[in-house]
């Protein structure tokens, strides 16, 4: 069960910061970026796994290393959680979709065997049901478009700090293979500072394998 600290908005460095943006009606900011998945996709197809459920962990993965994207605001407080998870948007064959609650684990193999597990599950339901759980990050994926920009429906009454994460299509560009991201985040949490040191990551582990 992940555990989470209440950070002193008194001595917090972006206290101002915090406060200017947490007013906004919409305090999300964003950016569309390619990612480039050549050895990523390389090692799934030799290895028989899902490609999806590969980024999936590595973004997750990337998620853990900084702090900022396990920021939440819960009642007006801010909170790191020392564990982020997935709530995804999983296919289904009728061509609808429904929400899965993808835990985070240190090794892929973990995460894998608990991951399919909860894709078969949302496969085999019905309805929109989701989990309540602020320590998630949103994912949705658009594998038929090679998208270079992105919006997303919201409930503005509805207090959320989540960040957003989109994946696209991959398409080959020469001898890479490459994917589009989308990443929304709350400003009031994140900077652009953080968002280029997560896409980092996210990149050097995709290029790991």
């Amino acid at each position: 069960m992940a555990t989470r600290e209440k950070l002193d908005l008194s001595t917090w460095a972006r206290k101002e910061h915090f406060d200017f943006f947490n007013t906004f009606e919409e305090p999300y900011h964003g950016v569309c970026v390619s990612i480039d998945c050549t050895a990523a996709y390389r090692f799934v197809k030799s290895a028989g796994v899902s490609f999806f459920l590969y980024y999936l962990y590595q973004s997750l993965a990337a998620a853990q290393t900084i702090p900022a994207f396990r920021y939440r605001i819960e009642d007006g407080e801010v909170f790191l959680y020392d564990t982020i998870n997935a709530g995804s948007a999983i296919d289904r064959a009728d061509g609808t979709f429904g929400y899965g609650l993808l835990p985070y684990r240190e090794s892929f193999d973990e995460f894998l065997a608990v991951a399919n597990l909860e894709v078969a599950r949302v496969r085999n339901a019905t309805g929109l049901t989701r989990t309540t759980t602020n320590n998630l990050i949103r994912y949705s994926v658009l594998p038929w478009t090679d998208f270079t920009s992105l919006s997303h429906a919201r409930a503005f009454s509805k207090p959320d700090s989540c960040p957003r994460i989109t994946f696209g299509k991959v398409t080959q560009h020469g001898d890479h293979r490459k994917m589009p991201i989308s990443i929304h985040v709350h400003h009031a949490l994140v900077d652009g500072r953080e968002v280029g040191q997560y896409l980092e990551t996210f990149q050097n582990l995709m290029n790991s394998r």
